[in-house]
């Protein structure tokens, strides 16, 4: 076996090959932007406790069926037996809470509160993720059009986003949910307010992501990787889709885990005031509206709702706030 090489200073400066040659050291290895973004999420621990929280809650919604039948009683079953006649509340301290119903029951017919609030955790999560999929689409769409080509075009866009800002959508939605009939669109009751519901949410809600969009457009058709594929005789279509988009999905990704959680409060508002799901159906929303008659001698009743729509808000808005800083390129 041939001895190992001996490199001297005076022959390092003199043959650096040599140097090289001699040393084992593993090869330096480039990441991607993926990579880079997540090892900057993975030193924020406040947002992968909320990334955490939010997976949790999806993974809820998704099996509410499965968790309701293996813990829980059906959302719409009554449990009179369990409340007081006289006060129409149910019997034991902290409305009712036992190793049988863990939130406690509702008054008048003892409904169980924790398979409600599983079961409503359903109708928010799905008005919240699809109507923020049809802002994201609309908005970004909008927001690259009117970046990207300017003049005229971007006036127009500009200023019907100014016109949707402007609506009254709470109004509108309140208004529209009384003419609703109980048959539409192939749908049935509730069903047929779930779909308006996500159809107004995320049709009215566009501009703003659509402004977003539209600024970094107006910024990234300035560069030298967008004057090189025009030069090379791309058309505005494949410079819009395939050099101008895959750039904007970090802000895309970013502001749409922000519009989440202000989607699943406008669900919880309409459901409030009675322009959204009706009952026996739950919703966090519903369930707090018929909560505040009861607040005074059933806190729990409106502590777990409200809890619930408080967790599921934060843990969105803290992840969406790791997730930009993470994917900003600014941030050290």
């Amino acid at each position: 076996m041939s001895a190992p090489l001996e490199v001297s200073s005076g022959e390092t400066q003199a043959h650096p090959e040599a140097a090289l040659q001699g040393m084992r050291g593993k090869a330096i290895q480039g990441r991607s932007l993926g990579q880079i973004a997540w090892m900057r999420l993975k030193r924020d621990k406040v947002a992968l406790i909320g990334g955490g929280i939010v997976i949790l809650i999806v993974l809820v919604a998704i099996f509410a069926p499965l968790i309701v039948s293996l813990v829980g009683y059906p959302p719409n079953e009554p449990h009179t037996d369990y409340v007081d006649p006289n006060t129409s509340t149910p019997y034991g301290a902290f409305g009712g809470v036992s190793s049988h119903f863990w939130f406690g029951l509702q008054p008048v017919f003892g409904e169980d509160i924790f398979s409600r609030v599983i079961t409503g955790s359903r109708v928010s999560m799905l008005v919240a993720f699809l109507s923020t999929l049809l802002s994201v689409v609309i908005g970004t769409i909008m927001g690259v059009v009117a970046g990207y080509f300017g003049g005229w075009v971007d006036t127009v866009i500009s200023r019907l986003m100014d016109i949707f800002l402007a609506f009254p959508l709470l109004l509108f939605a309140i208004a529209l949910a009384g003419a609703l009939p109980d048959e539409a669109f192939g749908l049935k009751g509730n069903n047929v307010r779930i779909a308006v519901m996500i159809f107004i949410i995320g049709f009215f809600n566009w501009p703003y992501i659509g402004r977003i969009i539209r600024g970094q457009t107006l910024s990234l058709r300035e560069r030298e990787f967008v004057d090189a594929a025009r030069s090379l005789g791309a058309r505005p279509g494949r410079i819009l889709f395939k050099e101008l988009l895959p750039n904007l999905m970090a802000p895309i990704l970013v502001y749409s885990t922000l519009l989440i959680p202000t989607n699943i409060l406008f669900e919880a508002a309409l459901s409030f005031v009675g322009a959204g799901i009706r009952p026996p159906d739950p919703s966090w929303g519903g369930m707090l509206a018929d909560a505040t008659k009861w607040f005074t001698v059933m806190p729990n009743y409106m502590l777990f709702p409200g809890l619930a729509i408080f967790v599921t808000v934060l843990a969105f808005n803290l992840f969406g706030d790791g997730l930009r800083d993470a994917l900003d390129p600014k941030t050290r």
